[in-house]
């Protein structure tokens, strides 16, 4: 095939990409404000694919309030979408933890009241079930959270993920301060899924909040085997200097390389990395 009939090719797949598609290839790119200009100008913003996205793009960019109000017209015009429910958790979630103490409680409440209805609506949506789990883990009783509501919720993850299983095993072990049992499931977490570069993560921070810095290293360097140049490490391994105050003018250089780097939708947001790298500079 030559040159020109290929270029020809690309141009044709081009032209035939939807607005939907062109905002959802900026999204991936992290290029948020892209997604939006493109899904402004488009009749596929009215759609519940083109509110998703537009939700989704508000949300990374740390704008919680039209974030909502993009997934709430999304759900109308598909109620029965576990993931768009779970945006709207994520997007209350969010932002109650940046308002104000008086609004922040209500704004929590309907963040578990989507989580729940998430769930609800797909008991197989294991990102659902972590966020909901991940709720009940931290909210108090008064919110709707619980040790009691988490552990029962960990046994449904159990038949999803058999890893995330131990995860969640795991962090209601060290809310309870039992290091070992925690330590345990982690490496657990392992065995079940060598491959997952997460679930080595887990076990560095876990290993670093306890002050064994020699042996969080040596995790760190076996998440990089599993995942080379990843993103999710880089972040993680800084994140976790910045938390502990250990080693921090290599966070410092870890945060400042990752913010050169191209990043996708997965990654941790930029913003994050600026908070962190912000910390270290004070």
């Amino acid at each position: 095939m030559n040159r020109v009939l290929i270029l020809g090719l690309l141009l044709s797949f081009a032209a035939g990409a939807s607005d939907l598609d062109r905002a959802q290839s900026a999204y991936n790119r992290t290029d948020y404000q892209d997604a939006l200009g493109i899904l402004k100008a488009s009749g596929e913003a009215s759609t519940a694919a083109g509110y998703e996205l537009t939700g989704k793009s508000w949300y990374q960019l740390g704008d919680f309030k039209n974030a909502i109000q993009a997934f709430e017209k999304a759900a109308q015009l598909d109620p029965t979408s576990s993931r768009i429910e779970n945006w709207l958790g994520r997007s209350w979630g969010r932002r109650a933890e940046v308002s104000n103490p008086l609004m922040a409680p209500g704004y929590a409440s309907k963040a578990r009241q989507h989580f729940e209805r998430s769930v609800f609506l797909n008991p197989r949506d294991q990102e659902a079930v972590n966020d909901l789990f991940s709720y009940y883990l931290e909210a108090p009783g008064f919110l709707g959270g619980g040790m009691d509501k988490a552990t029962a919720l960990a046994e449904r993850i159990k038949s999803n993920d058999p890893a995330e299983y131990h995860f969640a095993l795991a962090q209601i072990a060290e809310r309870r301060n039992q290091y070992d049992f925690a330590e345990a499931h982690l490496r657990s977490a392992i065995e079940v899924a060598p491959r997952q570069v997460g679930r080595v993560l887990d076990l560095a921070k876990f290993l670093a909040r306890r002050g064994r810095y020699s042996e969080s290293e040596n995790a760190f360097q076996m998440a990089a085997k599993v995942a080379p140049g990843s993103n999710q490490v880089l972040f993680a391994k800084a994140s976790s200097y910045v938390e502990t105050g250990h080693n921090l003018p290599e966070a410092k250089k870890l945060l400042q390389q990752y913010l050169k780097n191209p990043l996708t939708a997965d990654d941790p947001p930029r913003d994050e990395a600026r908070k962190l790298l912000k910390r270290v500079t004070d």
